[in-house]
């Protein structure tokens, strides 16, 4: 990684000039869910790790009234005169970080003039959140920036803001949380209600991560994202004729049998089932994992994909490709989309000395029945989002 924030430094003094005065290095990684899909936003239970790949910022003060971005991963720059309220630019990647610019301002600190370059790992629209990285590397650097002060928390709450109201994604605060918070060799088990949160060691031995990348991309089918929030809002308001609750959360696998009672929309019915359920699965693989027992993980993660693909609905050709035929091969102890789903990403638990066969023959497979090459990678847990 060395060689790669050399040549970022030196594409910024190629964009900005002055090597005498150095710019400020920032991370924030990427994240993978293990479990718990589509609940954050039912104030549920979710089991995300930072990744080791994710987004990097070299950013500097400047003179002047404007902020000035520029990417390695998108073309062209982009500047932003100096704002008391931002506003967003159609289909621009700027909308993450101005977002989260947006939010220091109406918290009263505005923004200085600034230098700004960002180069990012993630793969764009794979379910690796890579929208979060690059929302939490920008609260990260303007909290140092101002001498603002702010605890993480606050810092991730203002980036889910962001992506909510400034970019219009009304996504559940897991994604910003796992990139803040990520901690080495650790995954996090995150009440997405209360935010209350514990660090579970992610030993797996003989085992190892891997994710497969459909390359089908999502385009992120945003309005079914949306569309899958406000059916489970749907069930809240059914539900709450009978029971009043405030999320499906509150709700176990024992009260499944409201869901015939209260529910007549067999979709909607479907949809509180999954999370449901979904929640019981997480808890379960937190304690599977709080005692080393990686094959009920792997079990939980099976039946997790199935419940999204049966009643959540939120899988596709693809994904299901690379799940289900993934399965059939050796070493695979558990296997299941993670992210939003509509394409991205798998996340599999792999024995080490079948990983390379695993990695060639479903390659060769996923090829064969969807036309589409798959990416593989093979990464590390690390920390969260800092100041390098």
């Amino acid at each position: 990684m060395n060689a790669d924030i050399s040549n970022l430094k030196e594409e910024f003094f190629r964009l900005y000039g002055d090597r005498e005065n150095e710019p400020v290095l920032f991370y924030s990684p990427g994240r993978v869910n293990l479990i718990g899909e589509h609940t954050d936003y039912n104030a549920g239970y979710v089991f995300p790790c930072a990744l080791d790949f994710g987004t990097y910022l070299l950013v500097r003060g400047s003179s002047g009234q404007e902020i000035r971005m520029n990417s390695l991963n998108f073309p062209g720059e982009v500047i932003i005169p100096i704002a008391l309220n931002y506003l967003p630019i159609p289909k621009s990647w700027t909308n993450y970080p101005v977002g989260v610019i947006n939010e220091f301002a109406r918290k009263g600190t505005a923004a200085p003039a600034m230098e700004m370059l960002f180069y990012g790992n993630i793969p764009n629209g794979a379910g690796l959140s890579s929208s979060a990285s690059i929302e939490m590397v920008t609260a990260v650097a303007i909290n140092e920036l101002t001498a603002s002060g702010l605890e993480m928390m606050e810092m991730v709450k203002m980036a889910q803001k962001a992506e909510n109201g400034f970019v219009g994604m009304n996504c559940g605060i897991m994604d910003q949380f796992a990139a803040g918070f990520g901690k080495k060799d650790h995954a996090i088990n995150l009440n997405c209600d209360t935010l209350e949160y514990r660090y579970a060691p992610l030993n797996l031995g003989k085992r190892r991560l891997v994710i497969t990348n459909t390359n089908k991309r999502r385009g992120l089918t945003d309005s079914k994202y949306n569309e899958r929030r406000s059916e489970c809002e749907k069930a809240v308001e059914l539900i709450s004729v009978h029971r009043p609750i405030r999320n499906l959360s509150e709700l176990t696998v024992k009260d499944l049998w409201m869901l015939d009672t209260c529910i007549t929309d067999p979709v909607v019915r479907k949809r509180a089932k999954h999370v449901i359920t979904e929640n019981g699965r997480t808890l379960d693989a937190i304690k599977a994992l709080e005692v080393n027992d990686i094959e009920l993980l792997g079990k939980l993660m099976n039946e997790s994909h199935d419940s999204l693909c049966n009643d959540y609905e939120v899988t596709g050709t693809e994904l299901d490709t690379l799940v289900y035929e993934g399965r059939k091969l050796p070493g695979v102890i558990g296997t299941r989309m993670t992210g939003a789903g509509f394409g991205g990403c798998t996340v599999s638990i792999v024995e080490n000395e079948h990983a390379d066969e695993f990695i060639r023959r479903l390659g060769e497979t996923y090829t064969e029945r969807t036309g589409l090459v798959a990416d593989f990678y093979l990464p590390g847990i690390g920390d969260g989002a800092r100041k390098i």
